[in-house]
């Protein structure tokens, strides 16, 4: 079930992205964050009304999505960057497909033209899963990272939206 995330879901949300920190290269980050960390970004997320969503599974958050601005600039308001995770015992289940199409769809619900991803190339599941929804690499930075032990090269992929109707 994927629904709006509450404060209660923090926890479970922390969880899911400290271990992506720890164990991936989907966050360019070397230590977890801490609990108030993760609260005081979902607040943010909130007060600036940008969607936090959750997939519950087994009555456990297995995956959450959200989006936040692109670029802070005005210029950009119709452009906003995406992010989706899943706890690694739920991976492999569709999770992930279906957090980003609901992101996407609330994207283009809220009129949004643009929305951005940036994977790490070597993530081939995500770069396949952005694909299948119809998002095309439109660029790569080099070595835009170091973890373990290695340089990052950061992917950014778009898809195109409807937008607003009067920007």
């Amino acid at each position: 079930m994927i629904r709006d995330a509450t404060t209660a879901d923090v926890p479970g949300i922390l969880a899911i992205y400290n271990d992506a920190i720890l164990h991936t290269t989907a966050v360019y980050d070397y230590e977890p964050h801490a609990l108030e960390a993760r609260q005081a970004w979902f607040a943010q997320k909130v007060e600036a009304g940008f969607p936090v969503l959750v997939y519950e599974s087994e009555g456990r958050v297995a995956g959450f999505a959200s989006f936040g601005p692109f670029r802070a600039w005005a210029a950009y308001r119709y452009t906003v960057e995406h992010s989706v995770y899943v706890h690694p015992a739920f991976r492999g289940r569709g999770i992930g497909f279906s957090l980003l199409r609901r992101i996407v769809d609330v994207a283009a619900e809220r009129e949004y033209k643009v929305i951005v991803g940036g994977i790490d190339s070597a993530n081939e599941q995500s770069i396949r899963l952005h694909e299948k929804l119809g998002f095309e690499r439109v660029g790569t930075i080099e070595k835009a990272g170091y973890k373990f032990g290695r340089w990052l090269d950061l992917a950014f992929y778009r898809l195109e939206l409807h937008g607003p109707r009067r920007p």
